[in-house]
């Protein structure tokens, strides 16, 4: 999963928001970054591009990517860590940076809350989340395709989970009942752009959670060719342009 993830999902879809999110975190000066939820390392590369003077630790749950990211961007230490029980010492890093993983935690206010942890004093929580899914054309088009595959119960992973905490209005509530405060939120349009929706395709179903719904099923090449041709359809032959939308906060311990 994470080859696929990284090879046709990263570029499109999740390297133009790390561009962004590396550039607002090096305007931070940090000494001591934290990554959360840092998958395949796109954001990692970008931080030490960015802050070649800070110190990065990149962490994920996820076993394969902590060793897939830590090839990929070997100049951070990397660590295998939930972010609800985060194995660091109170009051050790001055950035903590998220890209599109808080609305994988379970328990957001306790994550917030170990995240508040482990920040000195005057330190910063930087991180985005998707907005809903209607506003990333991408993901709207592939969630189509699922559903004319799969009419009866289709793989809900992306309106349920993915966009799933796309209101700004509660991600504000959750931060300040960690005991932060919130310095900046700004919803950010960007262009997601790839060389195919067959490759797009490839990557959501192969790269994502969507890849265990689609076994349990069955009969992949048909799935796949349903979601390519609907995907098509809706965004157009030969190379692919739409926009997505996140949002992206700031907040600060007090």
């Amino acid at each position: 999963m994470p080859a696929a993830y990284e090879r046709y999902l990263v570029p499109v879809v999740f390297r133009p928001f790390a561009e962004d999110l590396a550039t607002k975190a090096a305007a931070l000066h940090p000494r001591r970054i934290l990554e959360l939820a840092a998958g395949t390392g796109v954001l990692t590369s970008k931080l030490l591009a960015t802050a070649p003077s800070a110190e990065v630790t990149a962490t994920d749950l996820n076993e394969a990517m902590v060793a897939f990211g830590s090839a990929r961007a070997p100049g951070a230490v990397w660590r295998q860590a939930d972010a609800q029980r985060l194995p660091f010492p109170d009051g050790g890093f001055d950035l903590v940076v998220c890209q599109f993983g808080v609305m994988f935690f379970s328990g957001r206010v306790a994550a917030f809350t170990e995240v508040r942890r482990v920040l000195a004093s005057g330190g910063r929580f930087l991180f985005n989340t998707w907005g809903p899914l209607g506003t990333h054309a991408l993901e709207v088009a592939l969630q189509a395709g699922l559903e004319r595959a799969f009419p009866v119960d289709p793989p809900r992973f992306f309106p349920t989970v993915a966009h799933g905490y796309a209101d700004p209005a509660v991600v504000v509530a959750d931060l300040v009942a960690a005991g932060f405060v919130v310095e900046k939120e700004q919803e950010l349009t960007l262009q997601g752009r790839a060389a195919s929706t067959a490759d797009l395709v490839t990557g959501y179903l192969t790269g994502t959670p969507v890849r265990a719904a689609l076994e349990e099923r069955g009969d992949e090449p048909a799935v796949r060719a349903t979601v390519i041709e609907e995907m098509t359809a809706r965004l157009g032959e030969g190379p692919v342009s739409a926009p997505m939308t996140a949002y992206v906060f700031r907040a600060a311990t007090q």
